[in-house]
């Protein structure tokens, strides 16, 4: 698995790998090919180095450790945990324990007030918050500093260029990328809030607009359906797409199913140089967007047209012939999610972004179809955790160099953000090593997290919604489990042993579901833009859990008193092996009409 150099050297891509062995033949002018080009070689030095400096792993991390330190140890927080004084490693650990979000939440209260010295040295720049999901009711606001950000674009370009290296014919083709707004809303000083990939999008650096055909205002339309279906008008336009970036894969499925579902007004509009105007989009946005397409395609729609006719349906495999690479998450339980994607797109290359977060990057996979990828070691601190260890008083702690090939850890971050061993409740696998760093895949969110499609659910969350959702219907209370269960689209599942509920289940989950929503914007978000389907309800027979208490205490032992029911599992097949725990009393799991929302018009 190690990247290797022309003449045998293990520690670095060979420079042949970011030329064309022959340069190709340009199907642009000849200009924008040679910029193109140029800026690839430029940037693939940069590659080159960061698997060079593999062989001083250890080294470099203490740097950046340091660095960080430096940055911030004047700030409250750095006062309070005395950063100023750590001078090494050791230093570090005694004075900063392991941290959570709600070790910075009261400081990043102040933050947001504009209050920057409760977390930040005094030459820090903001430039937003990104918004993701917490363990508890509210949203986390994970802070974006300038030198942060820089270090986010840092990892994507080496990942960019890697990409586009061994995917020399995407110079020639154009690449959609799908993001989300960087200025959803403003606290009460002015800042952002947002996601940071909508800010990667408008500061992109000009060279490389050329390689995108979606226009940077298109972040700025806030329903997800008529953003998805705006990025088709623009992108179907032109049979020459290469590459599509997004994370969920989850969002691609949709997105083909979108496309033909929507095929005969989107074939008019490619037609008649229109954005249909049932579409909500903001004035000034629609104003910029349809300046882009107002030129009609008459001979475009009509090869649509009779692709529609000729299979009966619409789809990407087929209107974009030349589509190369997906680069989308392919790593935990969205794994299962690819053959879907050979169906709707063709037989294209999956290249995963990397573990990475609102809070980080954490690898940089560097070769197709496998979602391991070298440590980001240059941006950002990292420790880990042994996985049997996590939670414990004092666990072993480990630095990347010192990881076990074969085993796993969680991990935790320190990074410009000002968050110091973080534990970001990610557990990964050490599958290999390049040079000193090592090759990570992403296996799943902790044990008290679920995470299909990015929603990264907490049972914290889930125990919150389902008990006041009991309240609200006046149901008694009964033992549950919430478990996801892999579909199209996936979802979660309820299970609660027979009782009184049975009668009032649709409205059990649809409490359920706002009760998550409300708790939860990026489980709202996946509702909302139909990745993930709503609740279902299903009954186990009366004595289940008493089997599976039995049953897991026998395995994991401990005792009765110590066991604890588990209220959130994420197992994909959870939901269908309780099926095969004998209860006291009948055997099988009893569906109860699922509530379920038919997406035949709905949005992705």
């Amino acid at each position: 698995m190690p990247y290797h150099l022309a003449g045998g050297d293990t520690t670095a891509l060979a420079l042949r790998n970011f030329l064309p062995p022959n340069p190709p033949i340009p199907l642009e002018p000849a200009r924008l090919m040679l910029h193109r080009s140029a800026y690839l070689w430029f940037r693939s030095r940069r590659v080159c180095k960061f698997l060079r400096q593999t062989r001083e792993t250890q080294k470099v991390q203490h740097q950046v450790l340091m660095k960080k330190i430096r940055q911030n140890g004047t700030s409250q927080f750095g006062r309070e945990h005395g950063l100023s004084d750590v001078s090494n490693v050791a230093d570090f650990r005694r004075r900063m324990p392991i941290t959570t979000y709600e070790d910075y939440r009261s400081h990043i209260d102040r933050v947001k007030t504009g209050n920057l010295s409760a977390m930040f040295g005094p030459r820090t720049r903001l430039l937003m918050f990104a918004l993701t999901s917490g363990t508890t009711k509210d949203s986390k606001f994970i802070p974006v500093t300038k030198e942060f950000f820089r270090e986010y674009r840092e990892g994507w370009n080496l990942w960019g260029v890697s990409t586009f290296c061994d995917h020399w014919d995407l110079t020639k083709k154009k690449t959609i990328q799908l993001s989300s707004d960087w200025q959803q809303f403003y606290t009460e000083s002015g800042i952002p809030c947002g996601n940071i990939s909508g800010l990667a999008a408008a500061t992109a650096p000009r060279i490389s607009n050329p390689f995108f055909i979606l226009p940077k205002s298109i972040v700025q339309i806030r329903d997800s359906f008529s953003k998805q279906y705006t990025a088709l008008r623009l992108s179907m336009a032109t049979p020459n797409v290469g590459m599509i970036i997004t994370a969920n894969p989850s969002t691609l499925v949709e997105f083909s199913h979108l496309s033909d579902r929507y095929r005969e007004q989107l074939i008019r509009d490619i037609h008649d140089g229109t954005l249909s105007s049932q579409i909500e989009i903001p004035p000034h946005v629609r104003s910029l967007l349809e300046s882009r397409c107002r030129k009609p395609r008459r001979q475009r729609a009509r090869e649509l047209d009779h692709l529609a006719e000729k299979r009966g349906n619409l789809s990407p495999r087929d209107f974009w012939p030349n589509l190369s690479v997906l680069a989308v998450w392919t790593g935990g339980s969205v794994g299962a999610y690819l053959p879907r994607l050979t169906e709707h797109f063709g037989d294209v290359a999956f290249r995963d972004h990397g573990l990475s977060a609102s809070e980080g990057r954490m690898t940089i996979p560097f070769q197709d179809g496998d979602s391991a990828g070298v440590l980001d070691y240059r941006n950002h601190y990292f420790e880990f955790v042994p996985v049997e260890e996590h939670g414990s008083v004092q666990p072993t702690i480990l630095e990347g160099h010192e990881l076990e090939i074969g085993h796993n850890y969680f991990v935790l971050l320190t990074t410009s953000s000002g968050f110091y061993r973080y534990d970001i409740h990610d557990v990964v696998q050490c599958v290999a090593f390049q040079g000193t760093a090592p090759i990570l895949k992403f296996l799943n969110k902790g044990s008290y997290f679920s995470s299909i499609t990015g929603e990264k659910l907490s049972e914290f969350q889930v125990v919150t919604a389902v008990q006041r959702a009991f309240e609200l219907t006046g149901i008694p209370i009964e033992h549950f489990t919430a478990a996801p269960v892999f579909g199209d689209p996936p979802g979660y599942t309820l299970l609660l042993e027979s009782g009184s509920w049975q009668r009032r289940s649709n409205l059990l989950a649809r409490r359920v579901d706002q009760e998550l929503s409300e708790m939860n914007c990026e489980y709202a978000n996946r509702l909302a833009t139909h990745r993930l389907k709503p609740l279902e309800i299903q009954a186990v027979s009366v004595g289940t859990w008493q089997a599976l208490r039995q049953k897991r205490i026998s395995r994991l032992g401990g005792s009765l008193e110590q066991y604890k029911h588990p209220c959130l599992i994420n197992d994909l097949d959870f939901v269908d092996s309780i099926g095969a725990i004998e209860p006291a009393g009948a055997m099988s799991i009893a569906n109860l009409n699922p509530l379920y929302i038919d997406s035949a018009a709905a949005t992705p």
